[in-house]
């Protein structure tokens, strides 16, 4: 990737109260200033994100994956177009404005159901404008099933209702639609907040390869093994992941790993398809 001067660097200076209850529709935030300048977001009682003043320099370890691989996904994109990227699940949109301002060429639409957090997140974080960044109030999969076939380059699902994301949007219908507003050489990047065993990773594993022809996984070797709780993310393209992954996987701080496709494969025979029944 060219090298090219970083963002400048935000001071939060619209932030909202510290360190106390704030309400959102769904419940309340709070927001708590740690020692280097950035900010982190609970969601009712659930860490949600942390803003760096960096808005490259992302936290929360899956989201720097999922930034890495993006990065790739998009190093050769051709000039004559903006790459279109869609997020389901919104919080502080870490990810989103780190993507902004990695590929200010970009297009991104951040899907979040809470009206009131996204209203004060913009505020709060001074999140690029539209139409390099755009706010829809609505529920994820409702936006999902909304959207036209082949209109995004990138989808991303982060969305959880308590610690686990609801079935309906884990769901072979849900994949199924993610594939369809997809470009044929999109990417779908979900995060997948496995409890100790490999159940849940094995069931959206066989669910994603039943709509797409490439399935990869990226997380720690102890957590994929079932020893612990963790985040992984889960990749998923009609076309080979793009060249490179594994290798600046090995760059990040935490020894974080792509799965060997054999390992995948095992993990999609022991896995279930999730069918939330119906067609759509």
């Amino acid at each position: 990737m060219p090298r090219r001067d970083r963002a400048p660097r935000a001071v939060f200076e619209h932030l909202g109260p510290l360190d106390t209850l704030i309400p959102i529709s769904t419940g309340a935030a709070r927001l708590t200033r740690e020692n280097d300048g950035s900010v982190l977001l609970d969601v009712n009682g659930v860490p949600s994100s942390h803003l760096h003043p960096d808005p490259e320099h992302l936290v929360f370890e899956y989201m720097r994956w999922m930034l890495l691989v993006i990065d790739r996904h998009l190093e050769d994109f051709p000039d004559e177009r903006a790459p279109q990227l869609a997020h389901l699940g919104g919080g502080g949109c870490s990810l989103p404005r780190a993507v902004a301002a990695r590929h200010p060429r970009s297009r991104q639409i951040v899907v979040e159901v809470d009206a009131l957090l996204a209203e004060q997140v913009r505020e709060w974080f001074d999140l690029p404008r539209s139409p390099q960044l755009r706010l829809r109030i609505d529920d994820a999969l409702t936006a999902l099933r909304d959207w036209r076939e082949d209109r995004f380059d990138v989808l991303v699902r982060d969305v959880f209702s308590g610690s686990l994301t609801p079935p309906e949007l884990t769901s072979v219908q849900a994949v199924r639609h993610a594939a369809r507003v997809l470009r044929e050489d999109g990417l779908y990047l979900a995060n997948c907040a496995a409890p100790p065993g490999t159940g849940l990773v094995a069931d959206e594993v066989a669910t994603l390869s039943e709509v797409f022809a490439h399935v990869r996984i990226i997380a720690e070797p102890s957590q994929l093994a079932g020893k612990r709780r963790g985040n992984c993310v889960l990749l998923a393209s009609q076309r080979p992941l793009p060249d490179g992954v594994d290798r600046a996987l090995r760059s990040d701080a935490v020894s974080v790993r792509l799965a060997p496709t054999d390992r995948v494969r095992a993990l999609a025979r022991a896995g279930q398809v999730i069918d939330v029944g119906g067609t759509d």
